[in-house]
């Protein structure tokens, strides 16, 4: 929370619950994208990798990180790539090869794809809500009892003397629960689970 707050207007970098650090995203593609790998339960963590080295000559990264359960990529957001010259860009590519990550290209096309794009925007919208600690409770332990179920289901298991919506997409945020924002538009038969 600590760094939430010092960061607090500081748009040129992006804070999430999957990343250990705060993430330079100057671009707003990759902002776009940042956000969408936030949400997708196939990733495990997000992290930043400024500086590499090729046989011993430091070179400027600036690799977006995402860990996967089948391994680690660099997030590609093709709009927000960087202009290099020639023989900067072949030391880049020698150094995520060296440290073993293989590109994630992400054009302008798949980021503004339907549903994704509003689904994702709609539920980060609830980022960093709070949640009290009592109705996060009941949330968690509801899907942990019954297991995954629709969300007009979870909403209506919730007693609380409040909407639960806002607080159930807060923790989407949080990295706490996972639901499918590619296949159809949020509505209440989109299946919510426990982030395992």
């Amino acid at each position: 929370m600590r760094i939430r707050r010092l960061l607090r207007g500081r748009p040129d970098y992006f804070v999430s619950a999957k990343a250990p650090a705060p993430i330079p995203a100057r671009h707003p593609a990759l902002r776009a994208g940042l956000v969408q790998a936030s949400l997708d339960p196939q990733v495990r963590a997000i992290g930043h990798v400024a500086t590499a080295h090729v046989a011993s000559v430091p070179v400027d990264i600036d690799a977006v990180v995402l860990t996967r359960e089948d391994g680690r990529f660099v997030l590609d957001v093709v709009p927000a790539r960087r202009l290099r010259e020639v023989d900067e860009e072949g030391l880049v590519q020698i150094a995520l090869r060296d440290l073993g990550l293989k590109p994630v290209v992400v054009t302008a096309e798949n980021l503004n794809a339907e549903p994704r794009r509003a689904n994702a925007d709609l539920v980060w919208s609830h980022n960093r809500r709070f949640v009290p600690l009592g109705l996060r409770i009941r949330i968690l332990q509801v899907l942990r009892d019954d297991g995954p179920m629709e969300l007009v289901r979870l909403l209506e298991s919730i007693r609380s003397d409040q909407d639960p919506t806002p607080s159930v997409m807060s923790l989407f945020c949080d990295d706490l629960l996972e639901i499918d924002l590619m296949s159809a538009p949020l509505g209440p038969l989109s299946i919510v689970r426990s982030r395992s």
